[in-house]
């Protein structure tokens, strides 16, 4: 039962109340969770999103040169033919400058073979177009969002369609042959190749940066690892004090984390000697009290021992004891409180004071019921325990008509686990009203019952102490339920 728990509650991820949507504290909720997220996922998560980042920019660069690359290497046997044709419109000596030599490549004459050449003039009709064979007749569409001059000698580079609507890359040659005037060569080719050697690349950098990027993963992973190896250790270390298995921080550590170990030690150290002093002074204070407290006691008795002024001392006497008592065991629980290594074994105790109070209420033969998790341990002194548990129980036993029922187990299972103990009986029970007012020191619903008022009272102070609470309800018995919830763990051979 964590501190955040119950009805009053947000639900986890909910706005809070009050928050615009898209507000700055809005913008800070959603990002709370990262904040406590480990430094290794942090580690990890950055360094595999900043490694995907720069092999995807990477990737698109690589793809975009070998486009281009790929481009002008077509391009090269594009213009390769272009220049042929050309040289035919100009060379002397040919009875008909339109007559044209063989380019040398054979799927230019096959039919539709995606291999085109066409010269004519500017705005020519088809019939006076010279094409070749695997043109079949139709003329060759200029390049779409061509690049380039069209002026005279100039070389225009673009894509384009086929009459089988193939896609094409389209070189456009303005050739000036003097008195026959202007004319335009275009060669085309099947782009489908230059898409072909895009995929197969595409394909190769994928297949090589999705390795690479595994191995860059894998990698930082194993750094985070080693590199973190040392923060793992220490917070190992300190999980063994808090549990009571070591009392400081051993081993060797880089000097960047050494010193924080030193200091962890020192503010051990320097915490078990507070303590030390704080029991010492609580033992003076406790003796310096009870000595004089004792002493008048003896003194009022040793006169008129039933007199009005010997009773009302020896009454009062008791009244301080009580309270030094009360108010000096308090003392010394809040020095102990915030101990660390510091625990006890809830079984046992538990054991023994139902073995006691068996003993003390024998004549009202009450059945005691315990249900204790094997291997819990509230983590504080054994004695503040005692009296804590005592106290729920010897109030369970006074009001019982049959039956107590203890019930222990840890919740949590986190770094800071909470132990349970419920205490039951099938008395009357308390009204709700009542069950506030039976936390008050001194306070006493039925002067027919034996006791001083404080055993409620002590329970809700000591529980504070150690960061807990008391809290009373209607038991499923029919009487009142005690319920304490106070810092305890499972010890590591148990089931926590």
């Amino acid at each position: 039962m964590s501190a955040a728990s119950g009805p009053d509650a947000a639900p986890a991820g909910a706005e809070p109340a009050g928050t615009v949507l898209g507000s700055e504290p809005a913008r800070r909720g959603r990002w709370r969770p990262w904040r406590r997220r480990s430094i290794a996922v942090r580690l990890a998560v950055s360094a595999l999103l900043s490694s995907a980042l720069i092999l995807l920019v990477a990737g698109l660069i690589l793809s975009t040169l070998y486009r281009e690359t790929t481009e002008r290497a077509f391009d090269s046997r594009l213009i390769v033919y272009a220049n042929d044709l050309a040289t035919s419109l100009v060379s002397p000596g040919d009875s008909d400058p339109r007559a044209f030599g063989s380019l040398g490549d054979p799927r230019f004459d096959l039919p539709l073979s995606g291999w085109y050449w066409q010269v004519g003039r500017p705005n020519a009709r088809p019939r006076d177009l010279r094409t070749s064979r695997s043109l079949v007749g139709v003329p060759l569409p200029p390049p779409d969002d061509a690049v380039g001059e069209s002026g005279a000698g100039q070389i225009r580079k673009g894509y384009g369609r086929a009459q089988d609507e193939r896609p094409l890359r389209i070189i456009e040659r303005s050739v000036d042959v003097g008195e026959e005037g202007r004319y335009l060569v275009r060669v085309a080719g099947p782009s489908d190749e230059i898409e072909a050697d895009m995929r197969r690349f595409t394909f190769a950098l994928t297949t090589t940066f999705s390795l690479l990027g595994l191995s860059l993963g894998l990698t930082t992973l194993l750094q985070i690892r080693f590199g973190l190896a040392p923060l793992l250790k220490l917070r190992t270390a300190l999980g063994a004090i808090r549990r009571g298995e070591a009392d400081r921080i051993s081993g060797e550590y880089p000097r960047d984390i050494a010193p924080l170990a030193g200091e962890v030690n020192l503010l051990l150290e320097t915490n078990r000697e507070i303590l030390e002093r704080a029991r010492t002074q609580v033992g003076n204070l406790a003796h310096a009290l009870k000595t004089p407290l004792s002493i008048i006691v003896n003194e009022a008795s040793a006169g008129d021992a039933h007199s009005e002024l010997a009773v009302k001392v020896r009454e009062q006497a008791a009244v301080m004891r009580d309270q030094v008592n009360y108010h000096l065991d308090r003392a010394r629980a809040a020095a102990l409180a915030g101990a660390l290594g510091t625990f006890t074994d809830v079984e046992p105790v538990v054991a023994a004071l139902v073995r006691t109070f068996g003993k003390i209420f024998r004549d009202k033969d009450l059945a005691y019921d315990t249900h204790v998790t094997p291997g819990l341990r509230f983590r504080g002194e054994r004695q503040d325990f005692e009296e804590m548990i005592g106290n729920l129980v010897d109030n369970a036993s006074k009001w019982a008509a049959s039956r107590v029922s203890i019930r222990a187990e840890v919740i949590g299972k986190g770094d800071y686990p909470h132990l349970i103990v419920t205490v039951e009986d099938d008395g009357p029970g308390l009204p709700p009203e009542a069950r506030v007012a039976v936390l008050k020191r001194g306070q006493r619903l039925d002067e027919t019952k034996p006791g001083s008022g404080l055993g409620l009272s002590i329970v809700s102070d000591l529980a504070a102490l150690y960061r807990g609470r008391l809290r009373l309800d209607a038991g499923s018995l029919g009487g009142l339920k005690a319920v304490i919830e106070v810092p305890g763990d499972a010890s590591p051979g148990g089931p926590g």
